[in-house]
């Protein structure tokens, strides 16, 4: 078993249910590490990862709910063209924005004429059932640092640690 706060590393790949189209796969690549406990996986692999040892690979189905949620047809909107200007627009292109909070969004170009743009705000993957083939490949104790500030701080930090160089005693 793998306790909270353990740094994991595995190595993997995903499927959605029922297909052979590997959607995602870091095999052969860099393993994917994060903070068991942490929220930083969905909660399904994130799940059966804690029911495995270093060295196990494991076949994994994940529902929806335990994934990246179910498709919602509310997430679908029409949005003025003119928020686009600039923009070479193409059907099925995902956009990157800002939310209203602030936060990162991303959104699917579904379809546009000359007035609007119809965007989906769903995950690509929501209402999917995905296979995942999952393997531990190490398992280590994380730092105090890494538990407060998150594994990848200095990967996301702009010159002042995870607090922007307040003091959290992150940088």
């Amino acid at each position: 078993m793998i306790d909270k706060n353990q740094v994991v590393s595995i190595e993997y790949s995903v499927k959605e249910e029922g297909t052979d189209d590997v959607l995602d796969s870091n095999v052969g690549g860099k393993p994917l590490e994060f903070i068991m406990g942490a929220g930083e996986i969905i909660k399904g692999l994130e799940e059966a990862v804690a029911e495995m040892q270093v060295g196990d690979k494991k076949e994994v189905i994940i529902a929806p709910i335990n994934a990246y949620g179910e498709y919602e047809s509310n997430y679908v909107q029409e949005v003025p063209r003119d928020q686009f200007v600039g923009i070479d627009l193409q059907q099925g292109m995902t956009l990157f924005g800002q939310g209203e909070n602030g936060e990162t969004v991303q959104v699917i170009v579904k379809d546009f004429n000359d007035d609007i743009v119809i965007v989906d705000y769903n995950h690509p993957l929501a209402g999917k059932t995905l296979n995942f083939s999952v393997t531990i490949l190490a398992t280590r104790e994380a730092t105090e640092k890494e538990l407060n500030c998150g594994l990848h701080y200095q990967e996301h930090s702009h010159g002042g640690g995870c607090c922007g160089g307040g003091g959290c005693g992150c940088h």
